[in-house]
């Protein structure tokens, strides 16, 4: 019988407290990388969600740091990352950032490609949230077809 695009359970990081996205029926679990996940399939994909403070932060000091969360998220099938913030928040960044569009957008183009690793501009937490689940639910639609290389 065929999966039906809802009968996955969504599974969050233990450790993801402030402002985690509330889907109904998710299951709080360590989530060896990210913040998101589908139960029993936590070594398949993950989804990172960078809040705009986090986000920038990331972008400048913490950037070692993003670096081995790219590494990370590069071990998985399908490893992303949602930006609560849209493109023109990097190309007109908060008076608190010193870092350099231009900087920003090619490390996040480049080590895109060099981990394979998804990034998305979510826009807003809301819009973020509705993004992280479509991206779960459509990875629980097709997991099975790219592990069979279909």
């Amino acid at each position: 019988m065929p999966k039906k695009k809802t009968d996955f359970t969504i599974v969050f990081d233990k450790q993801e407290k402030q402002g985690r996205y509330s889907y109904k029926g998710a299951i709080r679990k360590h989530l060896k990388t990210g913040d998101y996940s589908i139960l029993g399939l936590e070594d398949k994909v993950t989804v990172e969600r960078k809040t705009k403070p986090d986000a920038f932060g990331s972008f400048g000091k913490g950037r070692p740091r993003l670096k081995r969360e790219f590494e990370r998220l590069s071990k998985y099938m399908y490893g992303a990352i949602v930006l609560e913030i849209n493109l023109s928040d990097i190309l007109y960044p908060p008076p608190y950032s010193k870092m350099k569009p231009k900087s920003v957008i090619n490390t996040l183009i480049s080590w895109s490609i060099r981990y394979n690793v998804h990034v998305w501009f979510g826009g807003n937490r809301n819009h973020s949230e509705a993004l992280t689940y479509r991206i779960l639910e459509k990875f629980w639609r097709y997991w099975d077809k790219m592990e069979q290389g279909k």
